[in-house]
């Protein structure tokens, strides 16, 4: 082997895809910023994508309630079906036990 193919090869084997440390990155800078409803609804639409997050807005109330309004009744029960990882997703985000449990409801003001 030539050295510009062990270059090219060592190169290789050291990068790693964005798309592998950038929401690690993100999720430990979202975790340093202060708790605002801002970095609630940033990390929501992080931990639902951004159709679910155009459909729905959250409000996170001192005990740890993260309240769910959605346009609609479908999206309320499609959200539901994912409340497990989405508890998880938010607290990996803003920081353990910060989300303690949602509540849903339908008819978004």
């Amino acid at each position: 082997m030539n050295g510009h193919c062990q270059q090219e090869m060592l190169f290789s084997m050291v990068v790693i895809p964005a798309r592998e440390i950038l929401p690690g990155v993100l999720a430990a800078v979202i975790k340093n910023a202060p708790l605002t409803p801002e970095k609630v609804a940033f990390a929501w639409r992080l931990a639902v994508g951004p159709e679910v997050g155009r459909a729905t807005t959250v409000t996170l109330d001192g005990q740890g309630v993260l309240h769910v309004q959605a346009e609609t009744p479908a999206w309320i029960a499609a959200v539901r079906k994912s409340t497990s990882l989405i508890h998880l997703r938010m607290n990996d985000l803003l920081g353990a036990g910060t989300v303690r449990t949602l509540h849903f409801d339908s008819g978004r003001t």
